[in-house]
């Protein structure tokens, strides 16, 4: 167990926050704190390939590629091509938190479902609140644009082991349908609804990587602790002794939109904490010349994990 929460324990909450520095660390304790007394058994899934490659934090330009390096494997996202007004416009690759949880949200309901149609719900305002956020004006908005930006685009995975290596492209969705709501009901059979693009379905079936849900709501206006979080939740439990990771294996990981390397360690350490106060089995050093992982439970239960094998081995 992390320090936070030998500290939370041991001294109680109040002392736990007056002992901490400034607003990163006060929202630390409380979030440590509330996972610490959580219940729920909540589970949600995310594809293993995005446990060691990640989305961008910040937008980018519409036509500008998005290419980043994990552990024996790169992703590169091709930004797609959206309709207004008849026209062909390109829409940039998706960013930020809300993208990650909204394909946190897919892919969870398409696993649990075993199939890649996923309806949206009555409303859109139903999903935001499934997905725990907020319903504000402009959180929709970025919301349904992420939609969009996750919709258009068109993926490669490139990987390699020791005995090969290849790649294999594919996209995020096949059909999107968003009804209008002042002009449409769902009285003609139509719903808001996305389909999985088949490739990436089977992919997400037969490789799952299983995530605590309310990890996942903790974390969700901290996009880098996210990416670190469910790194982890993949390459800990599966360590049979500890593994350096240099700085500079974790910056092309993470460190995408940084100017400096300072920059990126301090912000990297920052996020790092707050993936540990959601994963408190979760056993990392940070040292002078990287990180180091060590062998540690999975963030949820181990029956879960062999369930999930073994009905993706049955497919």
């Amino acid at each position: 167990m992390s320090d936070i929460h030998n500290l939370i324990i041991s001294e109680g909450i109040v002392s736990a926050s007056n002992q901490v520095e400034g607003r990163a660390g006060k929202s630390l304790v409380k979030i440590a704190a509330s996972i610490l007394s959580e219940e729920s058994q909540a589970i949600g899934m995310t594809y293993s390939g995005f446990c060691l490659t990640s989305l961008p934090h910040n937008k980018l330009p519409d036509d500008q590629i998005w290419e980043r390096h994990g552990h024996n494997i790169r992703l590169v996202i091709d930004p797609g091509l959206i309709d207004i007004n008849g026209k062909s416009v390109r829409i940039g690759v998706p960013y930020g938190i809300n993208a990650r949880i909204i394909l946190y949200y897919l892919q969870t309901k398409a696993v649990k479902s075993r199939s890649p149609k996923i309806e949206l719900g009555g409303s859109f305002a139903e999903w935001i609140r499934r997905m725990g956020l907020s319903d504000g004006g402009k959180q929709r908005e970025n919301l349904a644009e992420q939609i969009k930006r996750i919709s258009a685009c068109n993926l490669v995975f490139f990987w390699k082991t020791e005995e090969a290596k290849g790649m294999k492209r594919s996209a995020f969705v096949n059909e999107f349908i968003m009804l209008d709501s002042k002009r449409s009901s769902n009285d003609n059979g139509w719903r808001n609804e996305i389909t999985l693009n088949e490739d990436f379905f089977k992919s997400l079936v037969d490789h799952p990587v299983p995530i605590w849900e309310p990890a996942v709501i903790a974390l969700k206006n901290k996009s880098m602790a996210f990416d670190i979080y469910i790194w982890l939740a993949y390459r800990l439990h599966v360590l049979t002794k500890a593994t350096p990771i240099t700085w500079s294996a974790i910056q092309d990981q993470f460190g995408a939109g940084f100017s400096t390397v300072r920059s990126f360690r301090q912000k990297f350490k920052e996020s790092l904490e707050f993936a540990k106060a959601v994963y408190p089995d979760a056993c990392v050093d940070v040292t002078e010349t990287g990180v180091t992982l060590y062998p540690s439970r999975p963030p949820v239960d181990h029956k879960v994990m062999v369930s999930l094998a073994g009905k993706a081995r049955a497919r």
